[in-house]
């Protein structure tokens, strides 16, 4: 199985709306390397996103003088959206006055890029710089990120302090103070640091704001699984009109359609591993017919090594099979329902399921996918249905709620929407992202609703500490 978000709840719960949310960075670095053998460096960080190709800078932290281990106050503030791939890149560098004119210095110490999905999903993301040239660097950043509330409150703090220690024999301490965070780990994180006072052993400090928002923490998870239609309606895959011809140059619908969604929820992925199923072939050794096989073909370990993975699974599989049919989709959806609902009786319930059902065909077991549906509404699950090809999709629109509340052939209604249907079609001549944002848009809502009616609550903030610290 794949952790997609960790803890769900704890995340999703906090969104400000229902396609973006504000997130808080929080860094730090190590193991800054020495300017020379008698300076240290004055580190900065800079936050650069990419636009259209490019790099544009969005902010940077403050200049921590002659520190080689440096933890910032400054927070970075961002909308996270998280349908999207949102590519960041860190640029350390080390801000000093030199030459006789005391001009401002920039050397350029080394990066790292990411995303910041793969942020949001570890909650704290440690890696090396990249040096210039691009080789691996000692010098480590960390970047903590909190999900903000929507709570716009603040507390007010001053603080003094009397009869402080001398720094020397000849000269009076610089003091400042700095508020740390005791993490559910032990860790500390600096929440503010106030400005220095200079020579004074009885400093009084300026009144400062402390937001809520930058005390609340989030964790999440959630899982991905792929279903794959491998129904003879898609046509042989060694004929070049197939949906599943492998083109050397150029991927099909469904690998498109795979790698567009499947590329964004990678990155709430902890062990980025991808259970991957298909439906509607004859299946060796003895060709029976399945609708819930491991494309791997190890049924004991479905799991595919990342989405790439899923990829080369699909693709060596492919040669194997028969494509029969029928469009039967019950099968995988109750498949993912049982280890959805073994999720339930666990102590905490954290753990939300997503499966991701790409098919060509009109669905000819309705009648059991209604009420497998309906079952999973309640469960920590939701499905994402994209039709390949120029099918008559109409069905479909039932399943997403298009013609109101989706009910079994008894009657018994859904109990949450938890259904999202596009036909591929519709984003033949867009990009990746913008089909990956259709698909992904209705996520967050669905999850939030459902730990709302269990009443699983986010966790409470963590325990606040302060301590004082000199500046030398």
């Amino acid at each position: 199985m794949s952790d997609i978000y960790e803890s769900a709840a704890n995340s999703l719960g906090l969104f400000s709306g229902p396609y973006l949310t504000k997130v808080e960075l929080q860094l730090s670095c190590k193991g800054i390397p020495d300017r020379d053998s008698l300076c240290k460096p004055d580190p900065c960080l800079v936050l650069a996103m990419q636009s259209c190709g490019q790099w544009m800078e969005v902010d940077r932290t403050e200049v921590i003088p002659s520190c080689g281990n440096p933890n910032f106050s400054k927070v970075f503030t961002l909308d996270f959206y998280f349908e999207e791939r949102q590519r960041l890149r860190f640029e350390l560098l080390d801000i000093y006055s030199g030459g006789l004119n005391g001009m401002k210095h920039e050397a350029f110490l080394g990066f790292v890029e990411c995303n910041l999905g793969q942020i949001i999903s570890q909650r704290k993301l440690s890696k090396a710089l990249l040096k210039p040239g691009g080789t691996v660097g000692k010098s480590i950043i960390t970047i903590a990120a909190e999900e903000l509330t929507g709570n716009d409150d603040h507390i007010e703090l001053s603080f003094s302090a009397r009869k402080l220690d001398d720094k020397d024999f000849f000269t009076k301490s610089d003091p400042f103070l700095e508020i740390y965070r005791l993490n559910e780990d032990a860790t500390m994180q600096l929440v503010y640091r106030t400005e220095t006072v200079k020579n004074n052993l009885n400093p009084v400090w300026k009144r400062f704001k402390v937001s809520l928002n930058s005390l609340c923490a989030g964790d999440h998870e959630r899982k991905l699984q792929v279903a794959i239609d491998f129904t003879a309606s898609n046509g042989d895959p060694r004929n070049s009109c197939s949906l599943h011809y492998i083109h050397p140059f150029q991927p099909n619908e469904y690998l498109k359609a795979l790698v567009a969604i499947g590329e964004i929820c990678q990155d709430y992925d902890s062990d980025k591993m991808f259970p991957a199923f298909g439906f509607g072939a004859q299946v060796p050794p003895d060709y029976k017919i399945s609708h819930d096989f491991a494309v791997n073909f190890n049924e004991e370990n479905p799991e595919c090594v990342g989405i790439q993975g899923v990829v080369e699974a699909y693709q060596a599989c492919l040669p194997k099979l028969q494509l029969y049919g029928p469009t039967n989709i019950a099968p995988i959806i109750q498949k993912v329902a049982c280890s959805a609902s073994q999720e339930v009786h666990t102590k905490e319930a954290m753990q939300y399921f997503i499966l991701l059902i790409l098919t060509d065909g009109v669905i000819t077991d309705m009648a059991d996918t209604r009420e497998a549906i309906v079952q999973a509404s309640h469960l920590p699950m939701s499905i994402i249905i994209v039709g390949i090809g120029n099918a008559d999709f109409s069905d479909m629109q039932m399943l997403d709620g298009g013609e109101g509340i989706l009910c079994s052939t008894r009657g018994e209604p859904v109990l949450r929407d938890i259904v999202q249907f596009v036909p591929f079609r519709n984003f033949k001549n867009a990009s990746p992202a913008a089909l990956a944002k259709s698909v992904l848009a209705e996520v967050p809502n669905q999850v939030v609703e459902y730990y709302n009616n269990k009443g699983i609550k986010p966790k409470m903030p963590s325990v606040y500490q302060s301590s004082k610290q000199f500046g030398l």
